[in-house]
């Protein structure tokens, strides 16, 4: 049975989820869905039981976030089989360069799955069985993504467009798409061959080593001087930080999948997924599943329809509110009309303007 050396990015800073996600502790490292951290529920769909002969997890984070790391897996019972450490932020890009370099030193053979910490999947089989769709593609030498199929005109996920069928539930990709407006995302659903973009990632380290060699060297070459200048402390490595801090900050799709002529797309998967990268999501979640109106904490709500109310410490109080979104914490209170949350963004954006980092 192919091994399956499962990768789990927890560098991102949740920014979206502000005020509850700090870069202290940004939503990862968290209980947003349900009452464990979405690192632990991420690191659950890997049992030992599951279909694939999935090795113990690695994970690339933060270097202040190794205890958070430390403690998921303790409190799931996993040995990680590498922790590498980033003195600095530069997106996914170099993450899947310096993983594809360290996991391909230990095993040549090794079969990486990429994917972010911070995300849902309700399905864990059929999380599997698309997996299992992508082995053989990514044994043969390609780039696999995985694309969601879209349950309506989202305008805050970015596209893939599906190409020609090269197997099972698998096309080349012929485009990534950014994030489009309504009308447009309507069209993508009309078209039929458009999924959403997942941000996970299937390949063997040396299909990926290669398309750096080819598309990206320069990251590539920061990344072997990082890891060869690291400190290893088992199971940890920690980048240097000079070398780390040269290298270009690009994201995988921009640096690799875009330019890549071997990129296959493994789609439609259904698997109950989710970024869970806005208020708006969690409170569409929260809908769903019958709850008109979420809440969370010490919370009195009288009628108030689809509302989303969380508090970590304040007693709140609502009275009529319609699709209204408010999540306190003991020095910040955030209060938005249910779609537009994603502007959330812009009000980190402008706390830092104000140097307002202590809330940040």
């Amino acid at each position: 049975m192919q091994k399956i050396y499962p990768v789990i990015m927890c560098g991102g800073s949740g920014t979206r989820l502000w005020p509850l996600s700090r870069k202290a502790l940004p939503k990862q490292y968290q209980p947003i869905v349900t009452d464990k951290s979405m690192l632990r529920e991420t690191m659950r769909r890997f049992p030992s039981t599951a279909p694939l002969k999935f090795m113990p997890p690695s994970f690339v984070c933060a270097e202040h976030h190794q205890k958070h790391i430390l403690q998921a897996c303790d409190a799931e019972g996993v040995t990680p089989h590498k922790i590498i450490l980033e003195p600095c932020a530069k997106n996914t890009a170099p993450v899947a360069a310096c993983t594809a370099l360290i996991l391909g030193e230990d095993d040549s053979d090794a079969l990486i799955l990429l994917l972010p910490a911070d995300h849902h999947i309700e399905a864990a089989t059929k999380f599997w069985d698309s997996i299992q769709s992508g082995v053989t593609r990514a044994l043969d030498g390609a780039l696999v993504t995985f694309g969601i199929q879209p349950t309506g005109p989202e305008t805050g996920y970015g596209y893939i467009r599906a190409g020609k069928n090269v197997g099972t539930d698998s096309y080349e990709v012929e485009a990534f798409v950014e994030k489009p407006d309504l009308d447009t995302a309507k069209s993508y659903l009309r078209a039929g061959n458009y999924s959403w973009n997942s941000g996970m990632f299937l390949f063997t380290a040396e299909t990926m080593i290669s398309s750096f060699q080819k598309h990206a060297p320069q990251i590539l070459k920061s990344c072997e001087t990082a890891i060869k200048s690291g400190t290893y402390s088992q199971p940890s490595l920690f980048l240097d930080y000079e070398s780390f801090a040269a290298c270009e900050s690009n994201s995988i799709d921009y640096a690799i999948m875009e330019k890549a002529e071997n990129v296959n797309v493994i789609s439609p998967v259904n698997i109950g997924w989710s970024d869970i990268g806005s208020w708006d999501s969690i409170r569409e979640r929260a809908i769903e599943q019958g709850a008109l109106n979420a809440g969370a904490g010490d919370i009195v709500d009288i009628d108030c329809k689809n509302t989303l109310i969380r508090s970590d410490t304040l007693t709140i109080a609502a009275i009529g509110l319609e699709d209204i979104i408010i999540v306190a914490t003991d020095d910040a209170v955030l209060i938005t009309k249910a779609g537009d949350s994603q502007k959330v963004k812009d009000v980190v954006d402008t706390l830092k303007s104000r140097d307002k980092t202590d809330i940040l």
